[in-house]
This record gives C-alpha cells, structure tokens and sequence, in this order.
C-alpha cells in the first residue's frame, strides 16, 4: 500500500514506488566496481582540511584524535542510514546540512531504503559521496533494540593502545653544560602515550589516557605521579530521555563556534559545503591534547522537540604567573596552550589557574526550524592581565569571562540558512550568518558573513573566521562547487575580511583577500587528478628599517598544487604531488617554495600486513614561503609537519596485524637538510643536518 505523502524539502517524480527500485537496479549495473573493496583511509578532502586547519593555527597540530577515532568506530559498527536520526548523521562529519536533510526527508516519505544503491535517488547525493560513505554506513531493516545498562557494560570490547616514539638525534636541551645548567630538559627524549577504552557500539564507554612528552620527567622530580598527563572519561548515549551523560573529561560544541567549540573544527576548504559546524553538544573525551576539554559533568536530555544540555567543569590550567609588588598579589599574563611542561620555566606554569566553568544549551526543533540558546560562564582563580600593548587593549582580562548566544538554522527547499549572534559578558556583540543553496544535482554554493567586534572574546572557541580566535573581524566567503560531468569536478571561493582593530604583528587596522579554484578529474575509481591555484593577500608589519612606527603592508602569497591519486591494482596506490608558492614575488623580500612527493600505498585485501612509503623534496627561500603536506600515520595518528628551507623527507609505515585481538605499527622518518649544520633552534637545536623519528604502537583487544 502506498504511503501518504508528507511534507518535504525537494521535488520528487510522480512514480515512487518503481522509481526506486530503479535505481535499485540501475546501481546493481553500474556502481559494484565503484563501490568494492573500497579501503578506509581518510577522505582527500578531509586531508585538505586538516592541512588548512594546520595552517590556520599557526603550524599548531591538533591532538585531538577523536575524529579517528569516530571514523574507525563507524568502520567496526555502520551507521545504519534507515535508523540514523541527524545527529548521528552530523557524527560522520562528511554530509553538508542539506544532504542531511534530504536524506531524512526522502526516508520519512518512502520508508526504509531497499540497498546502498537507491541513495542515488536522494536529492544531493551522487557516487562519489556513496563511496566516501560506504566503509562508514550500512542499509538494513534489522529491529532496533534497547540496550539494558548491563548489557551496555558487559557486551563492549576492551582496547588498550601503548605508543612510543622519540627522536634519535640528541638536541641541546638534554646536554647538560654551563650553558644549559638552568635551562634544560631533565626527563628522557621517549615520547609515550597510553590509552584503555571500553566501547559498547556507539552507546557508551570509558576509559583512561595517559601521556609523557618527550623531556618530561617520568616517575621523578616534577612527575612523581608517573606519566605528565592523566585523562579519564565515562560517557554514554540514547539511554531513554538521557541524550548524553558525560563523565570525567568532555568537550563541548555549541552553535557556530562564537562561544565554545572544542572538538576539530573545519574553516575554509576545496569542501565549500562544511562552513556549517554540526556536532552534539557533548562528546567524550580521551585525547592527548591537555588544554581543549572540560573535566567534570555533562548531561543532555530530550524529549520531543526539545533538547537541553547542562555542564560544569573545574580544572587546573597552565598560565603564566606574574607578581603585583604594590598589592602583593598575582596574576596570570597568558594561558598557556602547548601542554609541555619540561623546563623548569614550564613546570613553574602548570595548573597554576584553577578554571570554573558553568554552562548549557537549550533546543528547540520543530520539521526544518531550529532554534538554540547557549550560555558559558568562566571563573578563574587569579586574574588575566595581559601585557599593555596596543594589540592586547581589548584581550580577555579579570576572572569572569563569559559567553552567551543564540543559534539558528531553517531548511526551505533547496536553501539551508543558519547562524549566531552572542555576546560576551560586557555585551560586545558578534555574528556569523551562512546559506547553503542546492542550485541542481550539479551545482552547490554557500555563503557566509561574519562580524564580529574588536572587544569580543571568548575561551575553546572556533569560529569560521580568518583569525585563530572570534574577535576583531569582518568578512564574507562565498563557495562554489560545479559538476558539469560525473568525472568532473569544479570547486571555488572567494573570502574578503578586515581586521577593525591591530593584530599581532600588525600595528594597524589591515584588510585581506584569499581566492581559490580547484578543478578534480576522476574518470573512475582508480584515477583521480586534482590541479587547484590559491591566492591570499594578507597585510603584516614591513619595517626593514627599524623605524619607530613600521609601515603595514599587503602581503601577497600565490599557491599552485597538481597531485595524482592511481590505484594500480587492489593491492598498490600511487600517489604524486607538486606544489610551487611564491610570498611577496614583486617587493625585495620575495620568496619562493618548491615540494614535491610520491607515495606508494600497499594494502593488500585479506592480509594480515600493509604498509606505506613517501619520497619527497622541498625547497624554499625561508620560513614565509613555507609548505605543509599531510602524511600518513599510525593508527589514530596524522602528522602535517612544515616544510622550509631546502632537503629531502622520507618516511615509511608498517602494519602487521596478529590476530583479530592484537596488531603492531611502526612508523619511522626522517628530514635532511641541504647546507644546514643545525636544525632547529633554542633546546630544540640539533647538530648536524638530518632529523628523524621512530615510532612504534601497539594495540590490543580483550
């Protein structure tokens, strides 16, 4: 019997019921070679955003594996698309709104989906999105049931990840001398991290982290306790009206970054589509990262339309301390973010501030509409007082820091708009406001305007935005993605912004403009060809006469990249790379950047080993004209070093798996300079011209 027909968000052709066994059997025809034996590496465009992420935060690498670990997890238990509600489909972090939307649309008007294949039907959705889905995602009408806490506790698997790694050439900071007695590195050169989790599917699990950097001390002097870093969480979901309940250490990411966002978060990219952040409120946590978490409680209940999270937090944070002589107290000149603690200096600053944090958000949904208020007060047990200089006259300061804001989103058609407007506890006021638009089956654009004040700050966050942090911007992007073929692919952008107030190395109210086109070629699964060109003017502090007052001028940086994925056979994947980049080519500091790599993937199906091998070479006239690159890693691990100056890099990684209960990876690298007697510099000094890295892990389920 046919369904009646509901309200929805696309057209859809007169015939339903035979039109989806249509595609049904059309895809039986056409889309097994596409879909089989699909291995589960990263997406290329994920890896595209993660090295933008790298480059936006100032070279920074991100810890926080969670990403992984929730695509892996997906790996060993699909999301079943006939039962995923939206927030388990914003989990998966691939789908736009929009296709999110559809999707569920198209589900709730013709009932389950038959196979993979009728996705083709959905509005949006194409193969190349079926692909990057396919190891992640399951179509079947198996009975849902409800899990009994016992069975919840009980039925999981353990898993324990032990990783080692160090760098072979001994650095400054760990020769002692006259000249290092007072600053140096008194614990070992290993690097070791520890993690036990317990999981049951998607529904609860708990564990420990624990992790030592390389030059901290283990079991002795400042680290008695053993390992620098403790971490410990329990969090469980869909336990009737209970969404979330978090435990021990969480992270919260509410609207669109203005208040608090502290899981990865993507900014502009070749994906124009992911300017929208979509994440539950509440996720566990068990990372190593040591700074972008909360430690407490957290708990998320629903019912209906409506949904309301509420959260507290205490924990030690590292700051630098600083002593008032007129009043005898202290003060806190900036929070330390890297989470090392080796020297003497850096030990002196860990958990010196205590942080209180009290915070919630309460939804409401209703068919396309969507409607949120947030909230995140701060106390802090000393002050912030930053340094009195023209860039910081409008930074956090004093001990009560706060945020609060609404969100908002509404689907019509083929139209997603969203946004959010805060404002921090003195009422300086900030905004972002996008639009998805579906045009066809063949062409996606997206916009999205910010503004935000000079004076607006807030901690954990991550906004869309050019700077690092939401503060002192204005700017509109705006997207464009065409497929005038299946095999061809066009993706653009153009973001303009200015900063209202002075920067850090910028001593004057600049403006700044980034341009880029890619175009992608993938007649079929084994070839796929991608050339792109970026362009970005940025203006920067230009004083090479070290006048009192330097002059702030436009710095223009051109990118070209081609690179050339080709799986060979289902065993072997080449992969090739060229990128040139030239920083400010008309002016007398000009530089330019050469790299290029070739990579051989093997992973051979049903093999208890696999492997990869990168090659590559870089050449650049300085630290301006540098280069980033993703390359592969050990499980859970990515690494995007920089690239500078002139050498050579390789790296290889094996995998060999034992047993169902037990696989070891081992990872080793190494960079040599070309007419370099050091590497590095300050404790990090190496003599010599080569650096490298050894890296082993091991991971065990009982």
């Amino acid at each position: 019997m046919q369904r009646p027909e509901k309200n929805i968000a696309f057209p859809l052709p007169g015939s339903v019921r035979p039109g989806r066994y249509f595609f049904a059997f059309l895809g039986l025809f056409f889309l097994p070679q596409l879909l089989l034996a699909q291995t589960p590496e990263t997406p290329m465009i994920t890896e595209h955003q993660l090295e933008a992420v790298t480059e936006n935060n100032d070279d920074a690498e991100t810890e926080d594996d969670s990403f992984l670990q929730s695509m892996q997890q997906f790996i060993k238990y699909p999301l079943n698309l006939n039962t995923a509600d939206a927030t388990q489909l914003k989990e998966l972090v691939i789908l736009s709104p929009l296709q999110i939307q559809n999707l569920l649309s198209y589900r709730n008007l013709l009932g389950n989906f038959i196979n993979l294949y009728e996705l083709q039907a959905v509005p949006g959705w194409n193969t190349i999105l079926i692909q990057k889905l396919r190891p992640f995602t399951t179509v079947n009408n198996t009975l849902v049931f409800q899990h009994s806490l016992k069975e919840r506790l009980h039925g999981g698997a353990n898993s324990i990840i032990l990783r080692a790694s160090r760098v072979p050439e001994q650095s400054k900071g760990y020769q002692l001398n006259e000249s290092t007695a007072n600053n140096f590195y008194p614990g070992s050169p290993q690097h070791f991290f520890m993690r036990y989790k317990y999981q049951f599917k998607n529904l609860l699990q708990y564990g420990v982290v624990a992790e030592k950097d390389a030059g901290e001390q283990f079991f002795s002097g400042a680290q008695k306790q053993g390992f620098d870093f403790y971490s410990a969480h329990f969090f469980a979901r869909n336990m009737g009206i209970i969404k979330q309940l978090a435990l021990g250490d969480f992270t919260v990411n509410m609207g669109q970054g203005l208040t608090q966002w502290q899981s990865l978060a993507f900014k502009k990219s070749v994906d124009i589509t992911s300017i929208k952040k979509q994440l539950a409120v509440l996720r566990p946590y068990n990372s190593a990262g040591e700074i972008n978490f909360h430690r407490g409680a957290g708990i998320t209940i629903g019912k209906n339309n409506w949904e309301a999270t509420l959260f507290i937090s205490y924990k030690k944070v590292d700051g630098n301390f600083a002593s008032d002589t007129l009043n005898t107290e202290g003060f806190i000149t900036s929070l330390q973010t890297s989470g090392l603690h080796r020297t003497k200096s850096e030990t002196s600053d860990k958990g010196i501030q205590r942080q209180l944090a009290v915070g919630g958000n309460v939804g409401f949904s209703i068919n396309n509409f969507h409607i949120g208020v947030n909230a995140i007060q701060y106390h802090f047990s000393l002050p912030v007082i930053k340094p009195a200089e023209p860039y910081n006259l409008y930074a956090i300061s004093g001990n009560k820091p706060g945020n609060y804001s609404i969100d908002y989103s509404y689907t019509f058609m083929n139209l997603h708009f969203f946004g959010e407007a805060a404002v921090s506890n003195h009422f300086n006021k900030a905004f972002i406001n996008g639009l998805l638009i579906s045009v066809d089956a063949s062409v996606d654009l997206s916009f999205l305007y910010r503004n935000i004040s000079r004076q607006y700050q807030s901690l954990y966050a991550s906004a869309f935005t050019e700077n690092t942090m939401p503060t002192n911007e204005k700017g509109l992007f705006g997207g464009v993605s065409i497929r005038p073929a299946d095999f061809w692919r066009i993706d653009a952008y153009a973001d303009l912004y200015k900063f209202p107030w002075l920067k850090y190395l910028t001593d004057a109210p600049s403006v700044g403009k980034d341009y880029m086109l890619q175009t992608t070629y993938k007649p079929n699964k084994q070839l796929e060809i991608y050339i792109r060109y970026h362009t970005e003017s940025k203006s920067k502090n230009f004083n090479p006469g070290l006048q009192a007052l330097p002059a702030v001028v436009d710095k223009p940086k051109q990118d070209f990249r081609a690179q050339v994925n080709f799986k060979i056979n289902n065993k072997v994947s080449f992969r090739n790379r060229v990128e040139m980049i030239w920083f400010d080519r008309k002016e007398s500091d000009a530089q330019s950047g050469f790299l290029s790599f070739a990579d051989i993937l093997y992973n051979p199906p049903l093999k208890k080993y696999s492997g990869n091998i990168r090659v590559q070479y870089f050449e650049t006239g300085g630290y301006d004209s540098r280069l980033y690159a993703y390359e592969n890693d050990v499980l859970y691990s990515y690494s995007i070093p920089v690239f500078y100056d002139k050498g050579f890099r390789y790296y290889i990684n094996l995998n060999y798996t034992f047993n169902k209960k037990m696989a070891v990876w081992l990872r080793w690298a190494q960079t040599i300079y070309k007419d370099k007697n050091v590497v590095g510099s300050g404790l990090d000094e190496i003599k010599g011209n080569k650096k490298s890295e050894i890296k082993i892990q091991l991971q065990y389920y009982f």
